[in-house]
């Protein structure tokens, strides 16, 4: 089993391609993109860690979660509604979670932090909301589409860069 991230895959949302610059000319082929690009890498026994953002219509979030592979976690984002984390086929969703991987403590949120909990101790603070945008602070990760070749990541392909 493998571990991956992401955040603001913004599904259905055609908005996000003009706001971030989308190298996309639909949001049907945003969406074709970001499925295949997630289902490419991640296994149907793997894990992955949705840091929010999920989608513009909470209704589509069920459907979208039955084609990604995966067991999926959400931390929720801005814009993910109730009815978002409500959605059936989530593995478990919180606002922030602290986690350990391979010995290393991870603290997710949607949102890039300043400091964080174990920051002068090693510990990693993965995020989204930025797409990109925003410098880095040691042991900082935007996990975004957007930075990361529109797919979810793995934390050592975070860490080399």
């Amino acid at each position: 089993m493998t571990i991956f991230f992401t955040a603001d895959t913004h599904f259905g949302d055609h908005r996000t391609i003009n706001i971030q610059r989308r190298p996309f000319a639909t949001v049907a082929e945003m969406d074709a993109t970001l499925i295949a690009n997630w289902n490419a890498v991640v296994g149907r026994d793997d894990e992955v860690w949705h840091l929010g953002d999920v989608a513009r219509r909470s209704g589509d979030v069920q459907g979208l979660l039955e084609r990604l592979n995966g067991h999926k976690h959400l931390i929720r984002g801005n814009n993910d509604p109730e009815a978002t984390v409500a959605a059936r086929g989530w593995a478990s969703a919180a606002d922030y979670a602290e986690i350990d991987i391979d010995g290393r403590k991870l603290v997710l949120c949607h949102y890039p932090f300043r400091s964080w909990n174990g920051q002068h101790r090693g510990a990693i603070n993965l995020h989204g909301h930025s797409h990109g945008r925003l410098i880095s602070m040691l042991r900082q990760y935007d996990v975004g589409v957007d930075p990361n070749g529109f797919a979810p990541i793995e934390l050592a392909h975070l860490e080399t860069g």
